[in-house]
Formats: structure tokens, sequence, C-alpha cells
């Protein structure tokens, strides 16, 4: 079964049709990058599939739920960051773990560990994250998508603002989660080199169309 199925997605407001007519699925285990430049519309894509944005036209279904019909359970099971993550500054790493774990059933204080230790923030996990440079905020958000054990990995622009050394590790954790956790993936950038290094298929997307799949 397709973990993810996308059918002729279109949005539009007023005159200007930002999607149109996108249609691709994603199987289990599968990593699939999207590539374009700013404004080409891979942010929208994104957010039709996380429902942050309505369809205009089209249909998204995820593990099999259609995500008009049933969001909830087709959002069960889905991680993602959009543009950037969203913590509380004034909290510590571990904090804000804690306030994303209470938004699901049965979030172990053994996992907010375990994710902490995966992006490799383990020993800085109870500092401020006003004291984090911009590289271990966006592992700490990566911590935050995947606290749930995501079978869908969605990120968009994940590398964006990184220096060299914050996106060597970010490229390295999301390697650790396709071969070691067998995680989902849709990772958007405009930097093609990013996207090869972990994707198995790059969609390019341009106009708001999905022109070519690599």
């Amino acid at each position: 079964m397709d973990v993810l199925k996308c059918i002729k997605l279109r949005k539009k407001i007023g005159e200007k049709i930002l999607v149109d007519d996108i249609s691709f699925s994603i199987k289990e285990g599968d990593v699939v990058g999207f590539i374009g430049p700013n404004g080409a519309g891979k942010t929208t894509v994104i957010k039709l599939i996380l429902g942050l944005m309505k369809l205009s036209d089209g249909q998204v279904n995820i593990n099999g739920f259609d995500l008009k019909k049933n969001f909830v359970k087709a959002m069960e099971k889905v991680g993602s960051i959009v543009e950037s993550p969203d913590l509380y500054m004034y909290l510590s790493g571990y904090d804000n773990l804690k306030l994303v774990a209470n938004n699901y059933k049965n979030i172990s204080k053994n996992r907010i560990d375990e994710v902490a230790k995966i992006v490799g923030l383990e020993n800085k996990i109870k500092d401020k994250v006003s004291t984090y440079s911009l590289g271990m905020r966006q592992r700490l958000g990566l911590a935050e998508a995947i606290i749930n054990k995501p079978q869908l990995l969605i990120l968009d622009e994940p590398i964006n603002g990184l220096d060299p050394a914050g996106i060597k590790q970010i490229r390295n954790l999301l390697k650790t989660l396709c071969t070691e956790y067998g995680t989902t993936m849709i990772v958007s950038s405009h930097i093609l080199s990013e996207v090869e290094s972990i994707a198995d298929t790059i969609g390019i997307i341009a106009g708001g169309k999905l022109l070519q799949e690599i």
C-alpha cells in the first residue's frame, strides 16, 4: 500500500493557480525529494498534503485515509517541519519536547530521551532553546517531528539558513532515519545536491507543476 497518494492536486487563489494537477505516490520506506526554485510551489504542495491549506481540487490519501474525510486518522502517523520549527525559545529543549509529547497518547519520558539522543542533543536538552545555534534548533524541530514515530515525515527546506556543519548534521540525521528506522520521507529544497544525497526519487516542481521525476 502507498503511504501517500496525491491525485490531481490543485490550489487556486482568485485567478492565480499555485498548484496545478500534481499527482504522485510514495511507497513505504521511500524518500522523495522536491526540487525547484523559491516560489515554485513546493511549500504549497506540502501544506496541501498536511491540511494546512485547503485543496481547490484533488485528493490526498495517507496510509489509506482520505485527508478530507478522515483528517485525524490520516495525520495520526505524520511528522513535519514546514518552513521552520515552532519552538518556545524561553523553555528548555526538553520542555519543548514534553509539550509536543502531550499532543499524543502514551509518549513516555524514555521516548523523549530517545529522540533527543537520535538528533544528538542529549547533552544540551535541558538548556534553554534561546542558547541553541540555528542547527541545534533545526535538530530539536526534527526531534519534535519524529516523537510519535511517524510513518511519513515531511520536511520543507530543512537545511535553509544552516552553515556547512549544520547542513552535514541534518543530512546525516535524515540518512539515519531512512536507513535505521525506515522512515518514509518527503524533503523539499532548492539545493539539488542536498536532495540527491538522500532521495530515491526527485520531483522537479516549477510554476506549480510537477515537471519531471528523476
